[in-house]
């Protein structure tokens, strides 16, 4: 006799297969440029005001899938829109891999790039297909931390693909994308939004109690695409430096499962205050002290957590507010998150080349605690439809 078999429940499925999409499409395919940027500024000898640049750049194909998911989500439902951002980050990643020169360098960025405009908004749809209603919104805070797993993933890598090694880690990011794209597509839920498509989305979305939301997004968007495109060089005095400042981020970002439950505890309007921050300190912590280990540490075990559980924070607070059309929602706040996205590395880069990269992160930890008053109401009423 055979023992009997133990399958995981649909919403642990889901659960994994989203959390393992976001860390490949977040850890490796958008954060991964910053964490292997000394390594590539050497390689391609870049300038660092062109970092920033191409730091923006990689945002741009990342706002434009924004703005297709948040047309199409309605219609054709989740499978699709993550297939592509698994397709998009396993190609893109291939071509960051095998470079030649800095163009191709930065196509590759630029379509890895587009994947996480893609993926995440999507499962706001694919969670309340197969996810009870009383635990969706502890889901939506855990899907994001999957950036946290493939941040860990990608530090622990670079510790070894040191030097030209690089390009043999991001051939394995793409492969690793490929299979976790092969895995979504046979999992996740087809067809459209049985809610239907969205019939007036301008009034819908872009009204006066989703500012507040969509003003959040952006700073977050700012403040983190910062962090992530210039943190390493504030730290690397050599290529583990800033491996180890990675993985230990990551490592501190798995406390962001932790996200939904504290959210009900304190509600949205004080985990926000929380999470602000908590950001505005790591941010400051590697601005007072540039290359200081415990300055380093410091920074890391504070914005790990926060960021991770930042994003949690979002997709809770737009599924209130956006209850019928949650992908379509979600995608008009992460569209604000990636104007920020592609405002900062350009922005600062300028500033970092002017003053110094110590003061543009002082600057961008003021930017975090002006987001303090930008805040949730005490309690966040959904939208409904009229």
């Amino acid at each position: 006799m055979h023992a009997p078999r133990h399958e995981l429940s649909p919403e642990l499925r889901l659960g994994l297969a989203g959390v393992s999409a976001i860390g490949v499409s977040f850890g490796f395919a958008r954060y991964g440029y910053g964490l292997f940027l000394p390594e590539i500024r050497r390689e391609f000898a870049l300038p660092i005001d062109l970092l920033g640049v191409i730091g923006s750049a990689t945002y741009v194909g990342y706002v434009i899938a924004l703005v297709l998911v948040g047309v199409l989500a309605a219609r054709v439902g989740p499978r699709p829109l993550i297939v592509t951002a698994g397709l998009s980050a396993a190609v893109g990643m291939a071509l960051v891999a095998f470079a030649p020169n800095a163009a191709v360098l930065v196509v590759g960025l630029v379509l890895a790039g587009t994947s996480s405009g893609w993926v995440w908004a999507p499962y706001s749809d694919a969670v309340p297909r197969v996810v009870p209603a009383a635990r969706r919104e502890r889901m939506l805070a855990v899907l994001p931390t999957g950036t946290a797993f493939g941040t860990v993933a990608a530090g622990a890598l670079t510790l070894v693909a040191t030097g030209p090694g690089w390009r043999y880690a991001w051939a394995f990011f793409a492969a690793v994308a490929v299979l976790v794209t092969v895995h979504n597509a046979r999992l996740l839920p087809g067809g459209a939004n049985p809610a239907g498509p969205e019939p007036d989305a301008r009034a819908r979305f872009f009204r006066r109690a989703a500012v507040p939301l969509f003003l959040t997004a952006l700073s977050y968007g700012l403040i983190g695409s910062v962090y992530w495109t210039f943190a390493a060089e504030l730290v690397a005095t050599g290529p583990t430096a800033a491996a180890l400042l990675w993985t230990l981020i990551g490592s501190a970002g798995i406390g962001g499962l932790a996200a939904g439950a504290v959210i009900e505890r304190l509600g949205l309007r004080w985990t926000h205050a929380l999470l602000f921050s908590m950001l505005a300190a790591a941010v400051l912590a590697l601005g007072a002290a540039p290359g200081s280990f415990a300055a380093a540490g410091l920074s890391a075990v504070l914005y790990g957590p926060a960021f991770m559980a930042v994003s949690g924070l979002l997709a809770v607070w737009s599924y209130q507010i956006f209850p019928e059309h949650p992908a379509t929602g979600f995608s008009a706040v992460v569209l604000f998150l990636g104007i920020g996205t592609i405002i900062g590395p350009a922005a600062l880069g300028v500033v970092a080349d002017g003053v110094g990269l110590p003061t543009t992160f002082l600057v961008t930890a003021g930017l975090a605690l002006l987001t303090l008053p930008i805040r949730p109401a005490s309690a966040a009423e959904p939208v409904r439809s009229r």
